[in-house]
C-alpha cells in the first residue's frame, strides 16, 4: 500500500508512477508502473491520456526534478497548486498564465498532500527556466500542469512530488546533470518502496 496520510492509502498495484525521463525513475522503479512520458506538456498529456484510456489507475503519483530558486537543491517538495507557465495570452486582454475561453483558474489547485513534505506551487512551461523571477510559483518543471489537469478533469487522485535539483538559474543546466541522479533514490526513501510501500 501507498499510504498517504492516516486516513488514505491505495494498493500499490494500482498506482500509476509518472516521469519524465527514465533516468528520474531509475532502478527504484522497477517492478511497478511507471509511465515515462518524455519531456513538455504536449508528450505528457498524451502519453497520461493513452494509460488511463487502457487501465485507469487508482492513484497518479508525478515524480521528477524540478528547478526553485526558493527550495534547497536536494529537497522533495509536494506540489498541488499549478501554473501554466507559458501560457500568456495578455495581448488579447486575459490575465498572464490565463487559459483562454476555459473554467481554469490561472493557479490550478488539485493534488494529495503528504503532511511531512514542504509545500510548493509548480510553474509548468514548455522551456528549461534559467532566469527564475515570477513570485506566483515556486517551483518550476515541464510536465506537472498537464498531468494535474487530466487526473482532476478524470477525477483519479493525484499527488505530484518533485526533487529540486537546480536553482533555476544560470547554473541550472550543470546542477540538473549532477542531481537528476539522486532524485529515484529520495522518492523510493519517502514512499518506502522497498517497505511495503508506505508511508
Amino acid at each position: 500500500m501507498i499510504k498517504i496520510n492516516q486516513e488514505l492509502s491505495f494498493p500499490l498495484e494500482n498506482v500509476l508512477f509518472s516521469f519524465a525521463l527514465a533516468i528520474e525513475a531509475a532502478e527504484v522503479f522497477n517492478g511497478h508502473n511507471a509511465l515515462i512520458t518524455g519531456i513538455g506538456k504536449v508528450n505528457a498529456a498524451y502519453e497520461l491520456a493513452k494509460n488511463i484510456q487502457a487501465q485507469r489507475p487508482s492513484l497518479i503519483v508525478n515524480l521528477g526534478s524540478a528547478g526553485s530558486n526558493h527550495f534547497q537543491k536536494g529537497d522533495v517538495i509536494c506540489c498541488t497548486k499549478f501554473v501554466q507557465r507559458d501560457m500568456d495570452v495578455r495581448g488579447l486582454g486575459y490575465a498572464l498564465y490565463e487559459t483562454p475561453l476555459s473554467d481554469l483558474p490561472v493557479v490550478l489547485e488539485y493534488g494529495l498532500t503528504i503532511p511531512e513534505l514542504k509545500m510548493g506551487i509548480c510553474g509548468t512551461g514548455d522551456n528549461f527556466e534559467m532566469g527564475h523571477s515570477e513570485k506566483i510559483y515556486n517551483v518550476v518543471d515541464m510536465e506537472a500542469y498537464a498531468l494535474a489537469m487530466i487526473a482532476m478533469k478524470e477525477n483519479i487522485p493525484f499527488l505530484c512530488l518533485k526533487y529540486i535539483s537546480d536553482g533555476a538559474d544560470d547554473n541550472a543546466a550543470d546542477d540538473w546533470l549532477v542531481q537528476v541522479h539522486k532524485a529515484a533514490e529520495a522518492f523510493g526513501k519517502i514512499l518506502n518502496l522497498n517497505n511495503n510501500a508506505s508511508i
